[in-house]
């Protein structure tokens, strides 16, 4: 068990155990406090305000990120990150405030910040190149296990008001413990990267190199988010019922785990750009027909699982193809700018939905998200690919 856990195979799977355990605690915290703040009154303005706390928090910290990275190694701020997670969770059922809570979410925001950046870096830059599209995948295929899996324990407030933090707080904990079986490493440098000019210098750097690449995750985060935030509203006011929304948001994210593997493994054998060219377009088109057929609540259902199965994987598929193009010394800032990239999606998301829901004449909602892929797609495909397809 020891040498296990000090391969490279090991360290993987502990890396994409504490990632699960992170989606999980993401996915329970935001219909949880939803929950109950719409259980104690609090209205849904000031709610839907307290929920951009996580990614204000993702924000923030995001500049600091790097330059800690690459002083201390990725198991440092790993274990930092997860401790801030748990704390935070730990302190939720201390004292029930908007206030308050808003704060805590900021500081997972900032935990998870670390967490996920160092994970992410340490998968990307040990990966072999011919398994790079696999690992990946597999990194975000358990980030949505745990995310969708996260929901099913907030019936847990039944019982008491702080069962689930609890809860939630212990198997992060579980997961965390596993990583001081880790040996620290760093990130790659060269006397290039370090005498640009700070941090800001490797973000100009690493956006010339590799700024197609941040346009999967951008649009991830838009489409998450506004999936997520405003289609429910949108879809009460064209009638359809609460239980059926949940449904259809289930089927997006069941079609989205079922191929992140299949198209990881596609995009080590073809190549990324291509991989991505096909769920953007592909995923834009099935929201187009979706748009016609929203009368019809089971054949969106379906709809909705083939749009998942095309676009759920572009996140993964956009760090896979930032890591194909970026040179390994400006790997952490690409991989920062990733996540900047999806921070920013996910803030956009509700607020271009809701005034497109406003302003729009009656247009579907689904228009706008296929806008929005088709868009990311055509900007790809007008950038000429500078890498060749895998061999295997």
């Amino acid at each position: 068990m020891k040498e296990f856990l000090k391969s490279e195979r090991g360290r993987f799977w502990i890396l994409v155990a504490i990632v699960s355990i992170s989606g999980f605690s993401q996915g329970m915290l935001l219909p949880l406090i939803a929950v109950i703040f719409e259980q104690d009154g609090v209205s849904s303005a000031l709610n839907g305000l307290s929920a951009t706390g996580l990614y204000v928090g993702t924000l923030i910290i995001a500049p600091f990120m790097e330059p800690q990275l690459r002083k201390f190694g990725y198991k440092p701020l790993i274990l930092v990150g997860g401790g801030l997670v748990i704390l935070s969770l730990l302190l939720f059922p201390l004292w029930k405030s908007v206030l308050f809570w808003f704060v805590l979410r900021i500081l997972i925001g900032v935990g998870d910040q670390a967490l996920h950046f160092s994970t992410q870096t340490w998968i990307t830059s040990t990966s072999p190149q011919h398994r790079l599209g696999r690992n990946i995948a597999i990194y975000g295929m358990s980030f949505s296990i745990g995310f969708g899996a996260g929901p099913l324990f907030v019936p847990l407030v039944n019982i008491f008001e702080a069962l689930p933090f609890i809860v939630s707080g212990l198997l992060c904990l579980l997961a965390w413990s596993l990583v001081f079986s880790l040996r620290n490493d760093f990130p790659e440098t060269s006397s290039g990267s370090m005498t640009a000019k700070g941090t800001a210098g490797r973000f100009k750097a690493a956006i010339l190199i590799a700024w197609v690449a941040f346009l999967p995750p951008l649009g991830y985060g838009f489409l998450e988010a506004s999936l997520n935030a405003i289609y429910p509203v949108y879809a009460l006011r064209q009638s359809i019922e609460v239980g059926m929304v949940s449904i259809m948001l289930a089927a997006f994210s069941a079609g989205a785990i079922a191929t992140q593997l299949p198209l990881g493994n596609l995009s080590d054998r073809i190549g990324r750009r291509k991989v991505l060219l096909l769920a953007l377009v592909g995923g834009a088109a099935v929201f187009t027909i979706a748009s016609f057929y929203e009368s019809n609540a089971w054949l969106t259902v379906g709809l909705f699982a083939l749009a998942g199965m095309f676009v759920g994987s572009t996140f993964s598929l956009g760090i896979s193809y930032m890591a194909d193009l970026m040179p390994k010394d400006l790997l952490p800032t690409g991989n920062l700018l990733c996540g900047i990239a999806f921070s920013i999606g996910s803030l956009a998301g509700p607020s271009m939905g809701g005034l497109f829901i406003e302003f729009s004449g009656g247009l579907s909602f689904l228009l706008l998200i296929a806008g929005i892929l088709l868009l990311i797609s055509v900007l790809i495909a007008l950038k000429s690919d500078t890498k060749k397809p895998l061999a295997v």
